[in-house]
Parts: C-alpha cells; structure tokens; sequence
C-alpha cells in the first residue's frame, strides 16, 4: 500500500549546520505516527517539510507518492490538515468562517459549506447554535483547538498534522482533546503526523513512535514496544515517565 507520507534520505542544511540528517519513515494509511524529540531535534523541521513549507537540501519528501517539489504548494497545503498550538485561528473571523476557510478556497457551494462546519462543530463536541458564529477572543483556549482541529478536517485532508496542538494547555483539557483527537482518528482512518516533546502524550496518541535525535533517526516502533526501546535516547525519555510513576505513587502530605 503507498504510504500517506515517506521520507527518503531527508537531509536539510540551514548555513552548512545539518538539522535532519539522512531520515527515513513513512507514514501508512490511517496511521498516527508520532514524532517525539527534545527541542532542537528536527522534529518541527520534518514536518513542515510535508506541507512544503520546507524543502530537503538532499533526498526527498512524499505526499501520496508525488514528491512535494513535483507539486504546487498551495494546493498541497490545502489537502493537507494543519493544527498548531492554539488551533491558528484568524481572529477577525468567526467559527463558521475559520472551519469553512479550505473548502471556500476549493469552491464548495455555500450550502455543503454550512452543511460541513455544522457537522463538525457537532463533532467536535461544540453545538452549531452556540458557537457557529463566535469570535475566537471568546472561546477559551480548549476551544480554539477544537475549533482547528475542526478547520484541519474541514476539507476532508487525507494527511493530518499536528505540530505540539495541546501543550499549552491546563492538564484537563489536554486530556480531554487527546481523548477527542483519538476518538476522531478510529471514526475517520486518516493519516496523522504528530509532533511533541511529551513521552506520556506520545504513548497515548501514537499507533507508532520515530524518536528523533540531533536530527537522526533514534528509534522507529509500535507505541507499545517504546517501553521496551534499549536505546539511549529512549531511556532517557522513559526515566521521564518512571520519575512521573514515582512521583503519582508517593502518599500526599
């Protein structure tokens, strides 16, 4: 099956200082292939490669098995759901406006127009009638990401990213959007990049891990092996999660 997405021999210079260096993975239909790294490990950089917004000095990046360079990178941005902390809203623009944006530069009709946002605003857990024409200032932090999120779906993008959408939020919210975000990824098998420095988030979002290091591949696996990755790398993000462990396990004061 042809992968959403494929790195192949990525590498990407800024003033001869390499920031990726030789990156191979792919991203298979409907999966949600996390990107988890320290800051500074090249993981943002990947990702903004798939929807053009950078290119590899070497190698090349795949969407759908045309390489970014052989396509317009506008209308590849525009197949491409992008959600980034605090959803990116435009703020002169309500909800209705904001999620409609791609599917108004597509020329969707009015009318399928209206249909969709309302659709996903009921999908997203936020009914039509309260929010369909708010303006950003007014919807909490949790909602602003929903909202994008809802914008990243909104023209039915088969390739999905997601760049740190939820750290910035309180711990309660965050849940409650990872809990959304995997509840709309079972119902809708799309193909996910996500990006986060957050281990215990990555565990729980990803159907597999890329660990990225100094901009190299660390280690590649199912979630649920990372428990298990030897690598140094990953020992140092699973002391992460076993200081995390102890921590729960103490009796309050």
């Amino acid at each position: 099956m042809l992968p959403a997405v494929e790195f192949r021999d990525v590498c990407y210079e800024i003033d001869g200082r390499p920031i990726l260096r030789n990156l191979n993975l792919a991203v298979t239909p409907g999966e949600t292939l996390v990107l988890l790294g320290r800051s500074g490990s090249g993981k943002t950089t990947a990702l903004r490669m798939v929807n053009a917004l950078l290119y590899p000095t070497t190698g090349e990046v795949l969407v759908n098995g045309v390489a970014t360079t052989a396509q317009d990178p506008v209308q590849l941005r525009r197949r491409i759901g992008y959600v980034i902390q605090e959803g990116g809203l435009f703020p002169h623009r309500d909800v209705a406006s904001n999620i409609g944006l791609v599917p108004r530069l597509q020329n969707w009709p009015p009318g399928k127009i209206d249909e969709r946002v309302r659709e996903l605003l009921d999908a997203i857990g936020l009914p039509a009638a309260d929010y369909l024409h708010r303006s950003p200032r007014n919807l909490s932090g949790g909602q602003r990401q929903r909202i994008g999120v809802a914008r990243a779906l909104a023209a039915d993008a088969s390739v999905l990213l997601f760049d740190e959408p939820f750290g910035a939020l309180d711990p309660i919210t965050r849940l409650e959007l990872q809990n959304l975000f995997l509840s709309l990824r079972d119902r809708l098998h799309k193909s996910a990049l996500f990006v986060t420095h957050d281990v215990a988030e990555a565990l729980v979002i990803g159907t597999r891990i890329a660990l990225l290091d100094a901009g190299r591949l660390a280690w590649i696996g199912p979630a649920r092996d990372f428990r298990r990755a030897d690598t140094p790398q990953a020992r140092e993000f699973l002391a992460c999660i076993r200081i995390l462990e102890t921590d729960d396990s103490k009796p309050a004061a």
